[in-house]
């Protein structure tokens, strides 16, 4: 490999440097320029021995910006060396420096390292510190254009290894050799010259233009999450809710009709029922597993979308996910499973049929319970719909909240692992309990959807519904009883949850009003963390053995 068809070598081309004399007089006399010829010529300094007496003095980041191939390629060659031996290849003197003749040493000793095509260095995501438009010195991290097969591609088999690297291991568009991806925090994104602002405006040049429309760290989540479901686009907002009512907005048009399940998160049912009435939406709500509830609404009216959980909030309720994505399909209605519960590595909701899934990231997909975020993944063309209605409401998730959930993805299957195995473990152990009257949870043969879990499901999930045997007092003792779990709003985290749900999100409604939405008092929903099993066990019992049967 000669010195001069080393991709490093072009690459430096560019690269701004200082030179200064190691004289005894401490005299520095730095000289800032390119490596070129023309710049440099046959300057005295160059040439000869005269490099032995010169201390070469890089930019910042400079070794940053070379590309991972080019310092692979040109591993045994020293900086101080490729960059005499440039000079000197660009000197007009004849005779090589004794540095150059160093170079070509070692680049002797390196040939068997196959040299990269420079083109195939410049062109992929390890992109050197260079913008070839202009040759001006870029920054060590970067937003690149990214062309459509320079995509993300899978070399990974397991969801929990597709978890850990999707979006970042071949697929970040930031330029940088930091494991972790960097959390870019701007509102805005300059142009150049207004040339390349009309290029943007004319699709010819890529930019997210302002933080509302995009940020190169959140991209990252997107693309991993999208990885993961098996998604051609994904879109993350702020919040779980955020994703939920910018969906319903964009897909059902006014006048338009929804269904949806009885059993579902609050919020969302109480934005169904109380704004959309004011676009003229329509909705009509049935029961999980009533098949021809939802044959008959189809029938009668022209839905635009079924939106339902599976499993649901919280008495874990299970869809059919492919059999309503059929019948939907043949009305022409989309389908929209929230599978904030499963998460995408127990349930795969697309390839079960469904058009869109949507999470709250803020609970598993984080599962730290230190950040909130919401994500709706489905085709190209339905998310970019709901993308553009994004941009005009906001809701953008900030990029440092972008980070933490990328961060928590990396341990997404140990936790899930941990907290399926706990919550059937347990959910076993408090259905053969005296003081448990019944347990919600799809891993238990008694659960009235337990075979359609089965079929959908490769796992159950961490969340535990159950009926303590006793009223409301004596569910709230059992409560406090317990030390291990936290009592909050939330689930999916590391840290256990329980909370009392006639308390905790239908304490304004009266008993008979909640009886209606099927929320007993005595109803409690457990999220497992990941604590210890015998240790949450050993807690779970001691609680219950502070009550008294009813």
């Amino acid at each position: 490999m000669a010195v001069s068809s080393c991709p490093c070598l072009k690459l430096f081309v560019a690269s701004s440097f200082e030179c200064r004399s190691d004289s005894s007089s401490g005299t520095d006399q730095p000289s800032q320029g390119r490596f070129n010829s023309a710049r440099h010529g046959t300057t005295p300094f160059l040439s000869g021995t005269g490099m032995s007496s010169l201390i070469l003095k890089f930019p910042p980041n400079f070794v940053r910006q070379l590309s991972t191939k080019a310092r692979r390629n040109c591993s045994n060659i020293g900086v101080a060396q490729i960059v005499a031996a440039s000079w000197s290849n660009n000197s007009a003197s004849g005779a090589p420096s004794a540095a150059a003749a160093a170079a070509a040493a070692a680049a002797a000793a390196a040939s068997a390292i196959p040299a990269a095509d420079p083109a195939e260095v410049l062109a992929g995501n390890e992109v050197a510190g260079t913008d070839s438009s202009d040759n001006k010195n870029v920054s060590g991290v970067q937003l690149e254009d990214l062309s459509s097969d320079l995509k993300y591609k899978s070399f990974l088999s397991s969801d929990g290894s597709i978890a850990v690297h999707a979006g970042e291991r071949l697929g970040r568009g930031i330029v940088t050799d930091a494991i972790t991806t960097p959390v870019v925090n701007t509102s805005a994104y300059f142009f150049k010259k207004t040339q390349e602002l009309i290029d943007f405006k004319e699709k010819r040049h890529a930019s997210y233009e302002y933080g509302r429309y995009g940020n190169p760290t959140t991209q990252v989540l997107e693309d991993k999450i999208s990885e993961l479901e098996g998604a051609e686009s994904t879109l993350i907002l702020a919040s779980g809710m955020c994703a939920s009512t910018v969906l319903l907005l964009a897909l059902v048009p006014a006048g338009g009709h929804l269904v949806t399940t009885t059993d579902c998160y609050r919020k969302t049912r109480i934005f169904m029922e109380t704004f959309l009435p004011k676009m003229g939406i329509t909705v009509t709500v049935i029961d999980p597993a009533d098949v021809k509830a939802l044959e008959s609404a189809l029938e009668i009216n022209k839905v635009s979308l079924f939106f339902t959980e599976s499993p649901t909030n919280p008495y874990m309720r299970c869809v059919d996910i492919e059999l309503v994505s059929e019948l939907c399909h043949r009305k022409g209605a989309l389908v929209c499973i929230d599978g904030t519960f499963a998460t995408p590595l127990n349930q795969k909701a697309l390839a079960l049929g469904a058009d869109l899934i949507l999470h709250s990231a803020t609970k598993f997909i984080g599962g730290h319970n230190d950040v909130l975020g919401g994500c709706i993944s489905g085709s190209t063309k339905l998310i970019s719909e709901i993308r553009n209605l994004h941009h005009v409401l906001g809701g953008t998730l900030n990029p440092n909240a972008a980070y933490l959930i990328i961060r928590g993805m990396k341990t997404l299957h140990l936790r899930v692992q941990q907290q399926n195995s706990t919550a059937l473990r347990m959910a076993k152990i408090l259905e053969e309990h005296p003081k448990v009257r019944c347990v919600y949870y799809p891993g238990l043969p008694s659960h009235r959807e337990h075979h359609i879990a089965k079929k959908q499901m490769t796992g159950f999930g961490g969340v535990v519904s159950f009926e303590v045997d006793g009223d409301l007092f004596t569910t709230i003792k059992f409560v406090d009883a317990l030390k291990i779990p936290y009592i909050a709003p939330s689930f999916g985290g590391c840290e256990s949850i329980v909370d009392q749900p006639a308390i905790m999100s239908y304490w304004d409604l009266s008993r008979s009003e909640r009886e209606k939405y099927g929320i007993k008092d005595n109803l409690v929903r457990f999220s497992f963390g990941v604590e210890d099993f015998e240790d949450l066990k050993a807690d779970i019992l001691q609680a219950l053995e502070t009550i008294e049967s009813a």
